[in-house]
């Protein structure tokens, strides 16, 4: 965009903000009915061993590792349109990952080969989101840096992509248990399918909201054409050699470790467990909600005065506290223990809703740096370090199940192994309270992005874009 263009576009706003919030509402559709309801229904519904889902979680994310940083060199290297240089790819892909995801839930093919329903969960699981899934989020991502230039406005845009993800994991979380399960000889199992059914509305949910964030966000900021020659070894050196990108993909692992840990479990700890699906979904709303009343009004602002690397490291010990707390309690009712986990998705809520602005810090300082903004690539990468912790949560978590002796027998009849079940709300505390424990760890002596470093990157780049105009 030129100068005379950005002068007529209108200023930062409102639709700014909901667009960019149903964005990663759309994002979620896909992600979360992935990370939370996969495992399960390959497991229970279609009879896949969990080790075996595991394992393929883990090798999509090494196709990844290719994926997307290809996705943030085209992304970067993409001519702007009329549109913008990100939008366009998100109206451009957001049908192939709605489509893709529902194929993943099929369980209509239930009496298939096991090779078959093996070969069909890696294909399609692959295809969702090694390629279609990166070719939306990557753009989405970046895109962010481009709406506007004001670490505030970003600040903002951060906290509403939190709220579209908030709002997706109530519709998902809470809506979903109501309706995904059914009672056999007294034991809450999984309907295969009614999650096709529901796995379907969700995919057309997700299209509505990515065209709805491509029809309400403006690209404003100019982010030129990429036309440097490509260096892979360059580039290597300049991403392992900056330090605070190496702590944000770090504490992005530990992040996602924790946080898809927590949903990657409540399948188990409430329908097995505890057998209560009910209890799942008041856990999802309650827990949500909470996020949405107390973080996204006041992490921002808090963030604003003491800084976000502050906040972060604040919120995420008091998180692991309360599971470790939880562990030695071991309380004998859901209702009890959510209450435990309302109070640790608060604290992990706060950092979660402020982490999307910290990835713009990421990128300013590597700008001040090296004097090139990459704002695709860097996305692209920390993507990447985000899929590694939900790889690493979901083959963990179907590593473990398999080792404790979780099988589709357990979820049919789970008072007949109540050593598992003690494992399983073991396996339900230790997962986030270490998760979150290290994020802390990571943000305290890795990443170096204080306050006062911030709030220099911003200023040295106000005054290098004020010498070129």
């Amino acid at each position: 965009m030129s100068n005379n263009q950005t002068k007529t576009v209108r200023p930062f706003g409102w639709a700014d903000k909901i667009g960019y919030a149903f964005g990663d509402f759309g994002n979620d559709f896909t992600f979360l009915m992935s990370s939370m309801f996969m495992l399960k229904f390959y497991t229970d519904v279609m009879g896949v061993p969990a080790a075996v889902v595991g394992t393929l979680m883990m090798v999509a994310r090494i196709v990844d590792a290719f994926t997307d940083v290809t996705m943030g060199q085209i992304v970067d290297r993409s001519k702007p349109t009329k549109d913008g240089k990100f939008k366009p790819w998100i109206r451009r892909m957001c049908g192939p990952v709605a489509i893709a995801s529902f194929m993943i839930f099929q369980s209509a093919f239930v009496d298939m080969s096991m090779t078959f329903k093996i070969v069909w969960m890696f294909v399609t699981y692959i295809l969702w989101g090694s390629f279609f899934y990166t070719a939306v989020n990557i753009p989405y991502g970046s895109m962010a840096s481009a709406i506007s230039a004001d670490p505030n406005d970003r600040a903002q845009l951060s906290t509403f992509r939190t709220v579209g993800a908030v709002l997706a994991s109530l519709v998902i979380g809470t809506v979903t248990p109501m309706f995904a399960y059914v009672v056999v000889d007294g034991a809450t199992v999984l309907s295969g399918s009614r999650i096709t059914i529901i796995s379907g509305i969700f995919s057309v949910c997700a299209v509505i909201c990515h065209m709805s964030c491509f029809h309400l966000v403006t690209e404003r900021v100019e982010v030129p054409q990429n036309n440097t020659k490509f260096d892979a070894a360059k580039m290597l050196k300049s991403l392992v050699t900056n330090r605070s990108l190496l702590g944000i993909i770090a504490a992005a692992i530990m992040l996602l470790l924790a946080m898809l840990g927590l949903g990657g479990m409540a399948p188990f700890i409430y329908p097995v467990y505890y057998n209560n699906s009910a209890a799942q979904s008041a856990s999802s709303f309650i827990s949500n909600m909470a996020v949405l009343l107390i973080c996204a009004p006041f992490a921002a602002k808090i963030a604003a005065k003491i800084g976000k690397r502050e906040l972060s490291i604040i919120s995420c010990l008091f998180s692991a506290l309360v599971w470790v707390v939880c562990l030695f309690v071991r309380p004998a009712s859901p209702w009890v223990y959510i209450g435990f986990y309302t109070l640790s998705y608060i604290g992990l809520g706060v950092f979660n809703t402020i982490i999307w602005a910290m990835i713009t810090d990421v990128i300013d300082d590597s700008e001040v740096k090296n004097g090139i903004r990459e704002d695709g690539t860097i996305y692209a990468v920390y993507s990447f370090a985000r899929k590694i912790g939900q790889a690493l949560s979901s083959g963990m978590i179907g590593g473990l199940l398999g080792m404790i002796g979780y099988s589709s027998a357990v979820a049919a009849n789970p008072s007949a192994y109540p050593e598992v079940l003690h494992s399983i709300f073991s396996l339900g505390c230790l997962i986030p309270a270490i998760g979150l424990g290290a994020v802390a760890l990571v943000l305290i002596l890795i990443y170096p992005l204080s306050k006062s470093r911030v709030d220099a990157n911003v200023a040295e780049l106000a005054k290098r874009r004020a010498n070129k105009a």
